[in-house]
């Protein structure tokens, strides 16, 4: 019987070295992250079909316990537009006290995810269907906030596709110009803010600092969060019990169990993007585990599903994060806010939440269409199938389509990679040409070799050769035993050519078959890396290494 995951937050590890020096940058990181997280809070939380202090008390409380009990340094947590959709569903259909419900129970599967040693969960899911369906949500929050970006007089987004479609054509004549003009400027404030001056000072916090002045200074008559919710309540989030409703339990499970599965992924994949960031190494079970006990616990003070954000980790890392102690600051510092500051709330107008979701939904989805056209078809497939499924339908169904799909297509291109050949005198030479015997790798550089498949399950692979001895310069990968490659497989392979390169080290791919190799060109990546880095066996390959050694030269 597997035992259970040890519980170790990585904040215990951290705080055994801790200085001065680290608190000092993690201040500064928290304070920032803080100043970002603030505007996206509220502006979820009125997506999500909430008052806005739900979002602000999502962000304080799953933000602190996700550093506290985390199995990352440097992942932030809070809510996030992942969640903007299914959530706003749930409160159409059942109601606040049927969300608060339905959020516990995901919190309670996460745990059990964790417990159960299911960290790695995000490897089963191929990137064509993440990138499919967080296109699709980014398509329908830039749909559902276009009301409060014009202004348009309808009393409440009703929820689905074509709902929305039919509310827009309906009532897009009677926009507001006032309201236009105060978020379109906002909007465009946040999309050209400079980089150079976001790190220290936020788009997304400027934006609504000058459109909240704007509309308080000049007495503009805008909808504002004061006119709608009454402002937000100055104080510590109140506790309030659970109150179980047995009608409608059985039907809270679905949806509980998509955001308990959003979550993971969002929070696998946060971990995923820090570690890049950072060259650290999450431990995904334990991450689950703070996840599930942090969505537990927001529901008894009127919060909505947390899971890490990405964007917000990448500011925290940006700005000199260290620790999870950032994490602890940057909810701190909402939780300061809340008491010092609520009452100024009430003066933010709904078009600059608009405009912030907006531009939110600009950047999370991936709209490179060129970059679709370049992967294998089958992939590209699911990619289309999993983002009008997200579109038109739910996330739930989507997410259970795309995976049968892939899973379909993954076993068909198995069975197709498998053959019976004769054997033939000239397989001996193309054996000698792909083996290591009798040849010399040169000082500086290191050879490895794939076996099997490299897909969306096993991509994860490669990572541990980005970590090599400060000798190496060239790293040589072998994929003449590689009988599947897929999209996941492609980006693995550019993530690592693209971190060696970092770290001025030169990657040498030898061996591949003409399917592989074709996918490498289609895929720009043989461009990317070098035609010289493409190599048709490990004698050329080794040959092409002293070269690079020689004369330093890693392109051509």
């Amino acid at each position: 019987m597997p035992t259970l995951p040890a519980f170790r937050p990585r904040l215990l590890d951290s705080l055994q070295h801790y200085s001065r020096a680290l608190l000092r940058q993690d201040l500064m990181a928290g304070i920032t992250v803080g100043i970002v997280a603030l505007p996206l809070a509220m502006a979820f939380a009125i997506a999500s079909g909430v008052p806005p202090q739900a979002g602000i008390f999502t962000a304080v409380i799953a933000g602190l316990l996700a550093s506290l009990l985390g199995g990352t340094r440097l992942c932030v947590t809070g809510p996030t537009g992942a969640f903007i959709v299914i959530i706003y569903g749930i409160v159409v259909k059942y109601g606040v006290a049927n969300l608060i419900i339905c959020t516990f129970i995901a919190g309670a599967m996460l745990v059990l995810m964790g417990l159960l040693r299911l960290g790695q969960v995000i490897k089963f899911f191929p990137m064509p269907l993440i990138t499919g369906f967080t296109n699709g949500i980014a398509v329908l929050i830039f749909l559902t906030q276009l009301k409060d970006f014009f202004g348009l007089p309808i009393a409440q987004m009703p929820a689905g596709f074509f709902a929305v479609l039919h509310a827009l054509r309906q009532h897009i004549a009677d926009f507001d110009p006032l309201t236009l003009a105060i978020s379109a400027a906002s909007l465009l404030l946040i999309l050209l803010w400079p980089r150079r001056l976001n790190s220290r000072l936020p788009g997304p916090f400027v934006a609504l600092v000058l459109a909240t002045l704007t509309v308080g200074l000049f007495h503009l008559p805008l909808a504002t969060i004061g006119s709608k919710f009454g402002g937000i309540p100055q104080g510590l989030p109140a506790f309030h019990g659970l109150t179980l409703d047995p009608q409608h339990l059985s039907d809270l499970l679905t949806p509980a169990f998509t955001i308990a599965l959003l979550g993971a992924i969002e929070s696998l994949l946060c971990a995923v993007v820090a570690d890049s960031l950072t060259g650290d190494k999450h431990d995904a079970n334990q991450e689950l585990i703070a996840q599930g006990i942090a969505n537990m616990v927001v529901p008894f003070f009127g919060g909505i599903p947390a899971t890490g954000a990405v964007a917000r980790t990448a500011t925290n890392i940006g700005n000199g994060g260290k620790t999870p102690v950032a994490g602890i600051v940057h909810a701190l510092l909402l939780l300061i806010i809340i008491l010092v500051a609520a009452p100024l709330a009430a003066y933010i107008p709904l078009a600059a939440l608009a405009a912030i979701l907006i531009a939110v939904a600009l950047k999370m989805g991936d709209w490179d269409i060129r970059k679709a056209a370049q992967f294998p078809r089958q992939d590209t497939a699911i990619l289309i199938v999993t983002f009008v499924l997200t579109v038109v339908f739910d996330l739930t169904i989507a997410v259970e389509i795309g995976l049968l799909s892939a899973a379909v297509l993954f076993i068909r291109r198995m069975a197709a990679s498998t053959s019976v050949q004769q054997l033939r005198p000239e397989h001996a030479q193309l054996f000698e040409r792909h083996s290591i015997a009798g040849k010399t790798v040169p000082d500086g550089c290191v050879a490895y070799r794939v076996e099997g498949a490299l897909f969306f399950g096993a991509a994860d692979t490669l990572e541990r050769l980005v970590s090599q001895p400060s000798s190496v310069r060239v790293v040589i990968l072998q994929l003449h035993r590689l009988v599947l490659l897929d999209t996941t497989g492609l980006l693995a392979l550019s993530t690592l050519h693209q971190r060696l390169a970092e770290q001025d080290r030169t990657l040498i791919l030898c061996g591949a078959g003409n399917e592989v190799t074709s996918m490498l060109r289609n895929a720009r990546l043989a461009h990317e890396m070098g035609v010289g880095n493409i190599q048709p066996d490990l004698t050329t390959a080794l040959r092409r290494a002293e070269e690079v050694l020689t004369s330093g030269v890693v392109w051509g």
